[in-house]
């Protein structure tokens, strides 16, 4: 799949060596032609393909004369810091993000540390379309250089940012456990927690790449985690994806907090923040596909609100025009600005941990804090479905009074609930997102929009 997330597939069937090097030239190329730094900064998630895959991208990279900093085994945000502060002409994270372990891909970073927007994509695919692997010559290779620092580098900046108390958290001590599935966050999501003074019991933090279970951090995923959280008598439970940059809690009932409700936690830690601060204007940037709970707490301390297309870079974009002080996305996926522009657990961690400690209570009692909606979230193989067809009928076929967003998709909102209706950007899929006060309710509208779907 190439998309405005990059290039993923199924490692020696969709994903061959030589789709891995056509891209990878034409990242090199892209960057030379741009005229930005010298250097492309490496990361890999640590899936076991993931070094044959670094190292066909390193090589490739050096031989079209760029040099490479690799990191080996970093998350996602972990490089995207790296390109930023280095002045990188990008990165690129070999991962495929919550995808099984046979998937493997590409994400590509320009020299913000942003993913590539759909004009910057669009010029690297024309660029690989063209299939001509860019050689220099033998005395103007690119040079290798490694650099382990990165990890500790990040972590310092989050115990940095502007509003995070690490001495408030250290307080409590609290009990932790945290679940990496064997990705690359096992290397650094359990020390940071050791710094806000957690003690810790890690769940899968080898960084092996041998994915203990299904990695996508969703409930039916997690139930390992909520025994184990159970089991230690846990004040929490954390959870995050192979790369790092989707963050989920449990509650010390051994409960899902709910991904959703990741970033809405953030958000009114610094809403709250920037309120006491004099800052009641301050703006949240969010996709169409994420919970109406960011829109209340953003009331609550008088910010605004803007929803974007599914998609970090749609988000950080936006964020970024608009001068946001947080957003992300529904998924667990938190972009603190002041750290950086990109979807970051590390980020979200300290933030959430401290509104915890300030508010008093146990997780559970944080999230019944919040204000109350239910998701329910299904998908629907393509197969022989015209998904632009399908989603066209269906607008068709609502009453007058649903308003209707067409940016992504198709969003069709109404006073008490929403449904959003679109086509993934990671997988064959059209995705059914529905919210609404009532979990039955939730989960009758997304069979319901499945079954208009399929006609």
């Amino acid at each position: 799949m190439v998309s405005i997330s990059g290039v993923r597939g199924i490692v020696g069937d969709s994903l061959t060596a030589e789709i891995v090097v056509r891209y990878a030239s034409a990242f090199g190329e892209y960057c030379k032609r741009e005229g930005r730094g010298k250097h492309i900064v490496l990361g890999r998630d640590g899936r076991t393909s993931g070094k044959l895959i670094g190292n066909l991208v390193s090589s490739t990279i050096l031989a079209s004369g760029v040099d490479v900093l690799a990191l080996d085994i970093s998350t996602t945000p972990t490089i995207q810091l790296a390109v930023e502060k280095t002045g990188a002409a990008g990165g690129i994270s070999v991962t495929a993000s919550h995808n099984p372990v046979q998937w493997n891909g590409l994400k590509f970073l320009g020299p913000t540390g942003m993913f590539l927007d759909a004009g910057e994509n669009k010029e690297l695919w024309a660029l690989a379309k063209q299939g001509e692997a860019a050689s220099a010559p033998g005395n103007q290779l690119g040079n290798f250089t490694s650099d382990d620092t990165w990890l500790r580098r990040h972590r310092e900046a989050v115990l940095a940012a502007p509003y995070v108390d690490p001495a408030i958290t250290r307080k409590r001590a609290l009990k932790v456990v945290v679940d990496c599935v064997n990705g690359s966050g096992g290397l650094v999501v359990p020390e940071l927690l050791r710094e806000l003074g957690c003690q810790v019991h890690e769940l899968n933090c080898d960084a092996s790449g041998l994915f203990a279970h299904t990695p996508e951090p969703v409930p039916e995923n997690l139930t390992g985690l909520c025994a184990e959280v159970l089991t230690r008598k846990a004040d929490l439970g954390i959870a995050v994806d192979p790369d790092g940059d989707r963050l989920v809690f449990i509650t010390e009932k051994g409960e899902p907090f709910v991904e959703e409700y990741t970033l809405t936690a953030a958000a009114k830690f610094v809403l709250s923040r920037e309120a006491k601060a004099g800052n009641r204007r301050a703006t949240v940037v969010t996709n169409l596909s994420t919970t109406r709970a960011v829109d209340d707490v953003a009331a609550e301390y008088g910010a605004t609100v803007i929803r974007t297309p599914v998609g970090e870079i749609n988000v950080a974009k936006k964020m970024k025009e608009v001068g946001a002080v947080i957003g992300g996305e529904g998924s667990g996926g938190v972009i603190y600005p002041a750290v950086h522009l990109g979807r970051d657990a590390l980020a979200g961690i300290p933030l959430v941990l401290q509104l915890l400690v300030e508010h008093g209570g146990p997780m559970s009692a944080l999230k019944a804090s919040l204000p109350g909606y239910s998701i329910a979230k299904g998908k629907i193989e393509l197969g022989d479905i015209d998904p632009d067809r399908a989603l066209n009928a269906v607008k068709k076929s609502l009453p007058a009074g649903a308003r209707i967003n067409e940016e992504d998709g198709l969003r069709i909102d109404y006073p008490d609930h929403w449904i959003h209706l679109r086509k993934s950007n990671t997988e064959p899929i059209v995705r059914v997102i529905a919210e609404a006060k009532d979990r039955n309710e939730a989960r009758s509208l997304v069979e319901d929009y499945r079954r208009r779907l399929t006609g």
